[in-house]
């Protein structure tokens, strides 16, 4: 039973990590590769100093790697597939969505590059 409850604390921590609209938008962004911080902000149409700050979050859970070249600083994701979970988790905010308007998720789908599993094609 501790096992249990020190895994659900781990995955709660990791969920709160991820609860956030830009964390989720810059893992998704760098799902296509490595990128420097300002790549990624004008990117988001973010703040470069606040990229910094989530990047430093995702880093700090050992999400994100850095690396340096002179002045500028690279990111990529350590898990890859931490995007593809991201987007696997589509279908819980379809089901919500397809209540009202779904044409948010079907944007964000088409940018992500992800086919639509209402699609007959």
């Amino acid at each position: 039973m501790p096992s249990r409850l020190i895994v659900s604390r781990e995955l709660a921590d990791l969920f709160r990590l991820l609860a956030h609209a830009d964390r989720l938008r810059l893992i998704e962004e760098l799902r296509g590769g490595e990128k420097d911080v300002s790549g990624l902000a004008a990117a988001l149409d973010l703040p470069a100093t606040r990229v910094s700050q989530h990047l430093a979050l995702l880093r700090a859970q050992r999400l994100v790697e850095e690396r340096r070249d002179g002045r500028s600083h690279f990111y990529r994701l350590v898990p890859a597939h931490l995007a593809d979970w991201i987007i696997d988790a589509l279908p819980f905010v379809d089901i919500r969505q397809r209540l009202e308007d779904a044409s948010h998720i079907d944007t964000a789908r088409a940018l992500w590059g992800v086919p639509d599993p209402h699609s007959s094609d």
